[in-house]
């Protein structure tokens, strides 16, 4: 077993209604701030609401949203200014990945005299970063709390990984009604990219107790957002399971690392813009297929926990009834099984097998895999 080196920086508040809380929380860090904020809020009439808290306790702010590109170096450089410029105290970012990506990026650089592209080439930050506060709208955010953020390299479309100050995130604010705008289809294609990335942390070479723990809770709570509970004892609404479950595996993801779905999943995006929930819910089965082969014993217990197999399966039936029950919830929500269904060409693909092989979490991965063995892979699921 790998060595525990673990910290749990910020701090966590989940809850419905917390986000009208959110002036009260951030007015130990300061009384300025750029709130990263995703568009979507704003055409789902939320935006209004959550400035109304900071303005109800007199803290200036002023929203930047430009983050149609995604995290792309472009994005962060722009926001780095801006921040700069309006001399704020600190960061609040409020969205998916893309603004909890950029948010933490610029808290991150902000004291920072050097290009920001010094960074993404691989020099590490030596000042301090500003508080950031990072209020997520979806169900998963693996990088939240470690010290990599994934991002998006502009000059070359290549996905690239910064390695941050530890401490920058002080506040995660989950607020379960700020997902209540996310579709159906959305819904189901991060519910598997969830249960993918449990999947990737539990098997992986860096796994350990502290890990499995968080993985294993999280995945029972996530059985009851998906297919109900098994007694009548819990009554949490679905959208507040699904945002413990969350909370949850991404820390166990932190305490371990991400896998091959992640990273290709994150791969794939920073080439083609295309879903990364969607990617990482194609794959899945045929990581589970594949994990099957040497990681039988951590699939069954996995399979029960999230209750995918009747409780005598056992062994390869238990990882069959397992991979079952994924394409099953694919087919249910109608969402594409196939690379190629995001009109992919396999040469495409090459590319982004490519990429992931300079970063370092790659060595992380349950087995030891070449990139002849990733695009092996590739292609199963093409």
């Amino acid at each position: 077993m790998a060595d525990l080196a673990f910290r749990i920086n910020p701090n966590i508040i989940l809850g419905p209604y917390t986000i009208a809380r959110l002036g009260a929380q951030v007015h130990e860090w300061g009384s300025r701030y750029m709130v990263i904020m995703d568009p979507m809020l704003n055409e789902a009439q939320l935006a209004g609401q959550i400035m109304q808290s900071l303005i109800d306790r007199k803290i200036e702010s002023f929203v930047f949203a430009e983050l149609a590109e995604g995290p792309t170096t472009q994005v962060i450089s722009r926001a780095l200014g801006l921040a700069k410029e309006g001399h704020v105290h600190g960061i609040i970012a409020i969205g998916g990945e893309k603004a909890i990506q950029v948010g933490r990026a610029v808290a991150a650089y902000y004291n920072e005299v050097h290009d920001f592209y010094n960074f993404v080439d691989g020099a590490l930050p030596t000042s301090n970063a500003i508080p950031c506060i990072c209020i997520p709208t979806t169900y998963r955010s693996p990088f939240m709390f470690t010290q990599d953020i994934p991002i998006v390299d502009s000059r070359s479309h290549q996905l690239k990984f910064l390695r941050v100050q530890g401490g920058v995130c002080k506040l995660v604010l989950t607020d379960p009604n700020l997902m209540l705008t996310l579709t159906d289809n959305q819904k189901a294609s991060l519910s598997i990219e969830l249960i993918s990335i449990a999947v990737e942390a539990y098997l992986s070479q860096k796994a350990n107790f502290f890990s499995d723990m968080f993985v294993e809770k999280g995945l029972e709570i996530l059985s009851y957002a998906l297919d109900g509970s098994p007694t009548l004892d819990i009554t949490t609404p679905a959208e507040v399971l699904l945002a413990q479950a969350g909370c949850m595996i991404s820390l166990g993801a932190a305490a371990s690392s991400v896998g091959i779905g992640t990273l290709l999943s994150l791969s794939i995006y920073s080439r083609y813009h295309k879903s990364k929930s969607l990617i990482s819910s194609i794959l899945l089965p045929f990581q589970l297929e594949d994990l099957t082969k040497f990681k039988l014993a951590k699939l069954d217990k996995l399979a029960h926990i999230l209750r995918a197999c009747p409780e005598e399966s056992s062994g390869e039936d238990a990882a069959k009834q397992f991979t079952e029950y994924v394409r099953q919830k694919i087919a249910k929500s109608a969402l594409p099984t196939r690379l190629k269904d995001l009109n992919l060409t396999i040469e495409q693909l090459s590319l982004p097998v490519e990429d992931i092989r300079a970063v370092n979490l790659i060595n992380n991965l349950p087995r030891s895999m070449t990139t002849d063995d990733l695009f092996d892979f590739v292609k199963l699921a093409y």
